[in-house]
């Protein structure tokens, strides 16, 4: 028998939930260290970060700066943005990953699925065939075979590889 460990998603199972004042996502823009954040990549407007309790290696979001519930409240040049990081990120997991396909998505508002209803984030889950087994149907339990740090550093590689060589290789200027 094999045995699967997956030990940063038992924070997830129990519901803990480090304290944070304020929105979790506009405290992660002012992180100090991109890479203790997993932080894969910013740009002017958004930047993209993994999800800490993935469904799938590389599942990521790319989340405004700007703290918003939804996207019509996206300025034209913030869209543009967010939808040309949404390609680029494609591009990376493709290179890191070569899946099969991808969800992309957003869950607006709690109704609809949300986990963190107040600030906009666009999810990007890379899938394979195969990739909901029985784990996932009767044990209710996701494989991801890599660690957090491990696939971060995949995807920042990437991220080097095809768009140069800082972890902010979208940045065309002002950022933050």
């Amino acid at each position: 028998m094999q045995h699967l460990f997956t030990p940063w998603r038992l924070a997830y199972i129990r519901k803990e939930k480090k304290p944070v004042d304020g929105c979790v996502f506009c405290h992660k823009r002012h992180t100090a260290s991109d890479a203790q954040d997993y932080i894969v990549a910013r740009s002017d407007h958004v930047y993209v970060i993994m999800n800490i309790y993935p469904y799938n290696s590389g599942h990521v979001m790319v989340v405004p700066y700007e703290h918003l519930h939804s996207q019509e409240q996206m300025s034209p040049e913030a869209l543009m943005d967010l939808m040309l990081t949404v390609n680029r990120t494609l591009a990376v997991i493709r290179h890191a990953y070569g899946p099969a396909g991808f969800n992309l998505g957003v869950n607006l508002g709690e109704a609809a699925g949300a986990g963190i209803a107040a600030h906009y984030h666009f999810h990007i889950v890379p899938r394979w065939g195969g990739d909901a087994n029985f784990m996932t149907v009767v044990g209710t339990t996701r494989v991801i075979p890599g660690t957090l740090d491990s696939i971060y550093a995949d995807l920042v590689g990437a991220w080097q590889e095809l768009y140069g060589e800082s972890t902010d290789g979208l940045r065309s200027g002002g950022g933050l």
